[in-house]
């Protein structure tokens, strides 16, 4: 007799385990994170610019909820806060540059870096654009910080400018000397003006700018991640301080007949207009109602935080104007402030 043959083993093999850390899947989680970022944070802002605007009183925060359009309140924002947009992109972009290119000297399964995976999902044209924003929203004083950071964030090192030495470095004489032509005269200005701020923003982001390429030293590359993400988080909540109080609404001073020969000033943020009343949300607190009938002459004004401070400029543009500004004054120049816009507080 013949023994049994015993039935192959049909079972299917299992399937390999996944690997821990997918690739794909952590590239589709910091692509998601990046665009919530990108997309939440204005939107967010946006209401929190209403409801200071209105104090804080529910009722006020609702009456500039339905008559602050979507268009007029993301053209404030643009107008407001696209340099505090354009800052946080140039940071990350720079930061993560940096980082991405000197995660190779981490430890194989280390966590790499969020910049860096942002950088990593990030298309070219939008670090670009961020750039460009950057470039014609940032007060014309704080531009030279953007050329370490264009050099951080596409890995300008000097060795990709020429492979030989000396064209190499007849290309970054020509660079210092355009940069001196155009900002020479501004820089000697700031020296006996004593605006020292000015004189260190002038001069040593040009001289960063050879220094901020990677890769880092192993041991700095995590402390360094963390203490990056902490201090661009704090730097957007410190400069989203003021974005946020900034109104969204015009000033304006206007001119009442309450009784026969009776005038007022009232000064405030125009919400709108209407056939019945002019509807202003005053500067110290509290919705007045105007007649229409009763209003003799309205003057648009200027906020504190509009007038000049400093004295300098740049091939004749002001230097706390951005180049959008600047080139707006030109076709447009700045009219004398209304004497009412002075006197009423």
């Amino acid at each position: 007799m013949t023994a049994p043959v015993a039935a192959p083993d049909t079972a299917a093999p299992a399937p390999p385990a996944a690997p821990a850390h997918d690739p794909a899947e952590r590239r589709a989680r910091a692509s998601q994170s990046f665009w919530t970022a990108v997309v939440g944070v204005p939107a967010v802002f946006s209401v929190l610019r209403l409801g200071v605007e209105a104090g804080g009183e529910l009722q006020t925060t609702l009456l500039l909820v339905a008559n602050v359009g979507t268009v007029n309140l993301l053209a404030g924002f643009l107008t407001t806060a696209a340099r505090l947009l354009s800052t946080g992109l140039v940071a990350v972009f720079a930061l993560g540059a940096v980082l991405r290119v000197s995660v190779e000297r981490m430890p194989a399964g280390v966590r790499r870096p969020l910049f860096a995976r942002w950088v990593d999902i990030t298309p070219a044209w939008f670090a670009v654009a961020s750039f460009l924003l950057a470039l014609v929203t940032w007060p014309l004083l704080y531009l030279p910080l953007l050329v370490p950071a264009f050099v951080a964030a596409f890995q300008l090192s000097p060795e990709r400018l020429h492979e030989q030495p000396l064209p190499r470095l007849l290309l970054l004489g020509a660079g210092f000397a355009g940069y001196l032509w155009l900002l020479g005269p501004t820089l000697l200005d700031a020296w006996q003006q004593r605006e020292l701020l000015a004189v260190v923003l002038l001069v040593v982001p040009l001289v960063l700018a050879l220094f901020v390429t990677g890769p880092l030293p192993a041991a700095v590359i995590r402390p360094l991640a963390s203490i990056t993400e902490a201090a661009v988080l704090a730097m957007l909540v410190w400069a989203a301080l003021p974005v946020i109080s900034t109104p969204v609404l015009p000033l304006t001073v206007t001119t009442v007949e309450s009784s026969p020969g009776v005038t007022e000033d009232v000064r405030g943020h125009v919400v709108t207009v209407d056939d019945v009343n002019v509807v202003l949300l005053q500067e110290r607190g509290g919705v007045r109602y105007l007649p229409v009938d009763d209003v003799r002459a309205q003057v648009l004004c200027p906020s504190e935080e509009e007038l000049p401070r400093r004295q300098l400029r740049v091939r004749d543009f002001h230097v706390e104007d951005s180049l959008l500004e600047g080139l707006g004054r030109r076709v447009r120049p700045v009219h004398r402030v209304d004497a009412a816009c002075r006197t009423v507080r």
